[in-house]
């Protein structure tokens, strides 16, 4: 009987921990070309939490994939990541979404062409606006494009969630010819120069 209880007790313990240890969480949501390439890299980051493909930025409710590929919906695609701010900065994961897309192409990432394809940042708090808004100038004044660079940076309204399949997309269809030729070498050149900060 004494046991049972302790057993009870300390199943109560650990859950009130894991709560606990869920509200240290922060979100950021970022988009920067396709989801499935955002998704591939943020989710090897040390203190990333999880990474869920979506859409934010548009008008109408309840976007589809279809109807946001038209590029006619104003929805971006984007990915929402859950972090630790003890493990990972929000400094840390804007050099990590700068550094693996091209943020001087207006509406374009290589061959993904569209407004849906924009290389935009949707800060959550008055405190991601303001780092973000400080270290795009940086990024700007560094001379690291030879382009300006064109990342939006605004307020998030509202995010949804992507339709199921487009979850751990690249781990799930790995020989898949997207996958295989456009997300793995940017996994690969993302390994290379972050290899400190992967899990």
């Amino acid at each position: 009987m004494r046991l049972g209880i302790l057993l009870i007790l300390a199943s109560l313990l650990l859950n009130m921990q894991v709560m606990a240890n869920k509200g240290n969480f922060e979100i950021a949501t970022f988009g920067a070309g396709c989801f499935w390439c955002i998704e591939a890299v943020f989710n090897e980051l040390k203190g990333v939490e999880s990474v869920t493909p979506g859409y934010a930025g548009g008008t109408g409710s309840e976007p589809t994939y279809e109807a946001v590929c038209t590029g006619n919906t104003g929805y971006a695609e984007v990915a929402q990541i859950v972090y630790n701010p003890e493990l990972i900065s929000f400094a840390e994961l804007l050099e990590v979404f700068w550094k693996t897309h091209d943020p001087t192409t207006l509406n374009r990432q290589g061959a993904d062409v569209g407004s849906q394809y924009r290389s935009v940042i949707y800060y959550h708090n008055q405190d991601q606006k303001e780092k973000t808004e400080y270290y795009l100038k940086k990024v700007d004044e560094s001379g690291a494009y030879e382009n300006k660079v064109v990342t939006e940076i605004s307020a998030l309204d509202k995010f949804y969630k992507a339709e199921n399949y487009h979850n751990d997309y690249f781990e799930n269809n790995p020989e898949q010819a997207y996958c295989r030729f456009v997300i793995q070498p940017k996994v690969d050149k993302f390994r290379a120069a972050f290899k400190d900060k992967l899990k």
